[in-house]
């Protein structure tokens, strides 16, 4: 077989496999598709191609299937800054009410939830607080409120701060939020409440953060009358630093700070960066503990919320996943709980909420995500016994206390940053959609020698191959029939001037209609308009 002449090449389509292969800049298809008949080595090219083109399709498939799997890494960094934004610390009294504010209305409400006193044992209880007994005409109130009681009967910030400073200045209780906790009423430095500002620090090591002496007040510690729950053992302060946009869980999460030595609390910030859904299980939804979606699920992650709400935090999920849990079984919340639902009352608290919240805890029932931004801080403690005998002489004078006193009661709490660096611990995509490209251009220069404009070449090759053989069939189509329209037509028409010489004066003999061409009985037009002249 001959090999096509120039000429004949350069007659041939664009839409002619031929041309487009000895063009195209894809590798081996000028090879396969080349001038000639098929012979042997134009077969090897094909199979060397489509093997080359099925390993291309298998590494894509590969790396989809792969990026598709979602993978993270996580990157463990320290990084360094000038000054470091001071954490929330919240204090705590072990002790929740003073035994000095209790009165026999506290008593006949909440004795027998909080200190399981039976009314029969109320006379010997208030013996035991140093009070007289109940006068017979003692009539309880008709409501009580549990918020109130620990408001009124609990440790004041006033009493129990002997010495405040930050960074070397003096501070107060009114560097300090009351906050409710389940252990009753805590005080929070730095908590950014109403708008306050953040306190930083420039510096690390001690003297740089807070410093505060407090009085745990032993004698106003209730007796131990019985042994529940509630009654405390220990003595001295809890201790919980967190960020400002978690709330404090100190029942769970806070350590302990003992009367009789000074508490130095070295501490690291974390910062930590999850990511979300498809790649982690992360969430940043603000959540409300009165909005419920699911009815059905008392122990999932709490909704979105429908207003403004604070940021998402790990213990606020799991407080507000509290708060719906009881007061969907008590129909009540704890007053520690967020939310618009009343505040449980003694026998509430006793019967319902306490037992409710305990089992949930034990099974540890809440679901909630890791926040996709948190703060966390690292401590490390060591502890020195304090006051010194002399320091104890000059504390009773200053405070008008015993020194017997001093020694039982006062501590000192020191906290500081270790230095001004923190740790970042970041999850971070393991294949980004670039790496992905990446990947996929490299196996494609690798196995076909194509590049993006490769496929643009191909694109434009079915375009050329869908308007010469498609639109291109249904124009020839159109044009021949148009054609053949015209053809008839002039047919007819010569046909009818040859005939008009031999016409004479007498009567036309008939002509059968469309009789001019064998051919005319397939246009209605032409017959008609040959019939008239």
């Amino acid at each position: 077989m001959k090999t096509p002449s120039g000429p004949e090449e350069a007659r041939r389509p664009a839409s002619d496999i031929r041309v487009f292969a000895s063009s195209c800049t894809l590798h081996g298809l000028g090879h396969v598709f080349g001038p000639g008949s098929l012979t042997p080595r134009r077969g090897l090219w094909a199979v060397a191609v489509l093997l080359s083109l099925a390993a291309f399709l298998y590494q894509v498939a590969e790396r989809v299937r792969y990026y598709g799997e979602f993978h993270h890494e996580t990157a463990l960094d320290e990084r360094e800054s000038h000054q470091l934004t001071f954490p929330a610390v919240t204090l705590c009294n072990i002790n929740p009410l003073r035994r000095s504010r209790l009165t026999p209305n506290d008593l006949h409400w909440a004795g027998p939830a909080l200190l399981g006193l039976e009314p029969a044992e109320h006379a010997a209880f208030l013996r035991a607080l140093g009070r007289p007994p109940t006068s017979p005409g003692f009539m309880p109130s008709p409501t009580f409120d549990m918020a109130r009681l620990y408001a009124r009967a609990g440790h004041t910030l006033e009493d129990m701060l002997l010495d405040c400073r930050y960074r070397g200045q003096p501070c107060g209780p009114e560097n300090f939020t009351a906050i409710f906790t389940r252990m009753g009423q805590c005080y929070t430095f730095n908590s950014g409440a109403n708008g306050a500002e953040l306190l930083t620090t420039p510096k690390g090591g001690a003297g740089n953060g807070l410093e505060v002496m407090l009085d745990v007040q032993e004698d106003e510690y209730l007796p131990v009358w019985k042994d529940v729950e509630e009654t405390p053992f220990e003595v001295g302060i809890r201790v919980q630093i967190h960020s400002q946009e978690e709330p404090p869980i100190i029942d769970q999460l806070g350590f302990g700070v003992a009367p009789g030595y000074q508490t130095f609390v070295s501490c690291q910030q974390q910062q930590l960066s999850f990511l979300p859904a498809p790649w982690g299980d992360c969430s940043s939804r603000s959540l409300d503990p009165d909005f419920d979606s699911e009815p059905s699920d008392p122990l999932g992650a709490p909704g979105p919320t429908p207003g403004p709400r604070p940021p998402y935090s790990l213990m606020g999920c799991r407080l507000a996943c509290e708060t719906r849990y009881v007061a969907r079984k008590c129909g009540c919340r704890m007053m520690h709980m967020p939310g618009g639902a009343p505040v449980c009352s003694p026998q509430q608290y006793k019967d319902c909420a306490n037992p409710a919240l305990d089992a949930m805890l034990r099974k540890d029932a809440c679901t909630c995500p890791n926040p996709c931004a948190s703060t966390r801080y690292a401590k490390e403690l060591s502890m020195v016994r304090m006051p010194s005998r002399p320091a104890t002489r000059y504390l009773a004078r200053k405070y008008n206390r015993s020194e017997a006193y001093i020694a039982d009661n006062v501590l000192v709490l020191d906290i500081f940053f270790e230095a001004l660096n923190y740790e970042t611990v970041e999850q971070k995509k393991a294949y980004e959609v670039s790496e992905l490209l990446g990947d996929i251009g490299g196996q494609m220069g690798l196995f076909i020698g194509a590049s993006l404009l490769t496929i643009l070449e191909i694109l434009d090759y079915l375009c050329e191959v869908f308007r010469d053989r498609v639109l291109g069939y249904f124009w020839n189509r159109k044009r021949s029939q148009k054609h053949s329209s015209t053809n008839l037509l002039q047919e007819g028409m010569g046909s009818h001037r040859n005939e008009v010489p031999h016409l004479s004066l007498g009567p036309r003999p008939p002509t059968p209609p469309c009789a001019v061409t064998r051919s005319l009985s397939a246009s209605h037009r032409t017959c008609y308009l040959v019939t008239r002249l």
